[in-house]
């Protein structure tokens, strides 16, 4: 009887098989990072080919404006469009009330988000899980349908034509804004308040001293929100303000559209000067930000 001994396969048979098998594999993986790359810059030049269009146009001499066909490079670059622009309205007075208005409505934003974010995630009491239904309920009611009601408030207290009917509602809170933080805490274990109550922290020194420390994300998500919603605000300083000297960026620009005439390569380099601030802070803040939107849907 023969017994048949199998001969072993040498190491570099195995190795070639094996280079085989993960050479397609790989291939396919290139070409799926390939694809997705194309796609995502075919995109991004979509989304940035207005901005792209508002700088040409900024740079143009009025007659190039809607000259057709269309060119993006202007046949002679014109830089005193911007210098002109701002200086055809007091634009250096809109800007500061739209400075102040503004980093007021962040501080107002996150103090009045994170007090009754605080409560929603940490406190225990009857009744709790409804009123946070509740306030996100509110999230379903259209603005416009508020514009009366709270126009006729303002009016009772005589705060028509100034700033404060901008400054004060950012400090009553927002629902988007407490549904954001509230997701971030509960996020946080809860042992960290335990022990801090052992040493006997209040509750207004765990939401300060360990809380909001590590929330930093979400705080600057919804400091993110609140920059750009009042940067960018029309509808609520179109209606409460009255006098030139109260307005903010967003009315300066629309007063630059006339009867006649309107100076749209002005306007486009006014308007790259008011964006500016919202795209270098995306920029420098994006990490926070998507940290923070990412944090809303864990829940312990």
């Amino acid at each position: 009887m023969k017994v048949s001994i199998s001969r072993p396969t040498p190491l570099a048979e195995v190795l070639s098989e094996q280079g085989k098998q993960v050479q397609p594999t790989r291939s396919r993986g290139h070409v799926r990072r390939l694809s997705i790359y194309i796609v995502l810059v075919v995109c991004s030049l979509a989304f940035l080919s207005p901005f792209l269009w508002m700088i040409s146009t900024s740079l143009k001499p009025s007659q190039e404006v809607f000259v057709f066909p269309p060119r993006l490079l202007p046949s002679s670059v014109q830089w005193h469009n911007y210098f002109d622009g701002w200086m055809a309205l007091p634009f250096t007075r809109f800007l500061t009330n739209t400075v102040l208005v503004t980093v007021a409505a962040i501080i107002g934003n996150l103090v009045s988000c994170a007090l009754p974010a605080y409560a929603f995630a940490r406190l225990r009491a009857r009744g709790s899980r409804f009123a946070f239904m509740l306030m996100l309920a509110t999230m379903m009611i259209p603005i416009e349908v508020t514009i009366v009601p709270i126009f006729l408030l303002y009016s009772k207290v005589h705060l028509i034509n100034t700033l404060w009917t901008l400054i004060i509602p950012p400090w009553l809170g927002y629902p988007f804004s407490i549904f954001l933080l509230r997701q971030s805490f509960l996020s946080l274990p809860r042992e960290m308040d335990e022990a801090a109550r052992i040493e006997g922290a209040t509750h207004f020194q765990i939401l300060t001293k360990i809380i909001l420390p590590l929330s930093k994300p979400a705080l600057g998500a919804v400091a993110i929100i609140a920059f750009v919603g009042n940067w960018n605000n029309l509808l609520a300083p179109l209606i409460y303000l009255r006098s030139t000297d109260n307005y903010t960026l967003a009315i300066g620009l629309n007063l630059f559209y006339g009867q006649s005439l309107t100076a749209y390569n002005q306007l486009m380099a006014v308007s790259v000067l008011s964006i500016l601030p919202i795209v270098i802070t995306f920029f420098f803040a994006q990490r926070y930000f998507i940290r923070g939107v990412a944090l809303t849907g864990m829940d312990r």
